[in-house]
């Protein structure tokens, strides 16, 4: 495989780059349909709980793969050839093909970013057997972070999955599926949740609120089990740069009220996806600007 990246690397990547388009317009599907499986399932448990009837019926029921996807506007069934990823889009010129209405760009924003990032995994890790595993912590962590910035909620489905894949595949760090070892792993996913959890009942001590959710824990010690601990304080500096950046310019534009909460789950994800691929180039340049290197 390796021999195939480097003596062919335009059909390598090319392939890469398809692999992400389709694997992105699978995403919209779960970024889109995973929310509303989560609110008919928090209310059928609440019906149970209360003992009243099911109000979910058969014909309302929601899951990945039914039903078929269509226009958010007129309900029209979207055609296979309407549903290439980017090229429908703009072969439709943005709009449904029924009723004329806009599509959202969200769609083929995730389809390319998807490429985007699997093509980054590969040209920094090659063919290595961890490259797989990489892709998947890259495209899920996409996922999360679009669905916690539409709806405040990171879901256990997302989190829960592949902080158990990164601390299973740490047992094969030596043979190269793993950045790092199980001791590292298990230690910088309870670091990861810890942290986070320490600031959460800080600021609710100090201030009354909560500030963050705890589905924030879970994807800080999802970082941490893919990472490492050491890679827990770039994270964490870099997330809340960034947070601090976007939201007090969106405050300040007026497009985030004041006390209207902001998520940091997209902060993490980004942040844990930068570590990922460039974290010792990151970290040597902050070193360097700090005179510390």
């Amino acid at each position: 495989m390796q021999a195939l990246l480097a003596e062919h690397p335009l059909f390598c990547f090319t392939a890469v780059a398809l692999l992400g388009l389709i694997v992105g317009s699978f995403l919209n599907v779960v970024i889109l349909r995973l929310p509303r499986m989560m609110q008919a399932e928090w209310r059928a448990s609440a019906a149970e709980i209360l003992g009243q009837p099911a109000t979910v019926s058969t014909k309302s029921h929601v899951s990945l793969s039914q039903p078929r996807s269509t226009c958010g506007h007129c309900g029209t069934p979207i055609k296979a050839r309407h549903n290439v990823p980017v090229l429908s889009f703009l072969w439709l010129r943005g709009r449904c093909a029924n009723c004329g209405h806009p599509i959202s760009f969200q769609y083929p924003a995730i389809e390319l970013c998807s490429a985007l990032l699997a093509l980054a995994v590969v040209a920094r890790f090659g063919a290595l057997p961890f490259t797989a595993f990489a892709l998947v912590f890259s495209w899920t962590l996409l996922a999360a972070a679009m669905i916690d910035w539409r709806t405040q909620f990171l879901p256990d489905a997302l989190s829960l999955p592949l902080l158990w894949l990164g601390l299973l595949i740490s047992l094969g760090h030596g043979a190269g599926y793993a950045l790092v070892d199980p001791a590292t792993a298990i230690i910088g996913a309870a670091g990861g949740y810890l942290i986070l959890w320490l600031v959460f009942h800080v600021f609710l001590l100090v201030t009354g609120k909560e500030g963050m959710g705890y589905g924030d824990f879970k994807l800080l010690a999802v970082i941490g089990a893919w990472l490492g601990w050491q890679a827990l304080p770039m994270v964490l500096l870099m997330a809340s740069l960034a947070g601090a950046i976007v939201g007090g310019t969106l405050m300040a534009t007026g497009a985030l009220g004041r006390g209207k909460p902001m998520p940091f789950g997209p902060w993490l994800a980004i942040a844990g996806w930068l570590t990922l691929v460039a974290g010792d180039t990151i970290s040597g340049a902050y070193l360097s600007l700090a005179g510390l290197r």
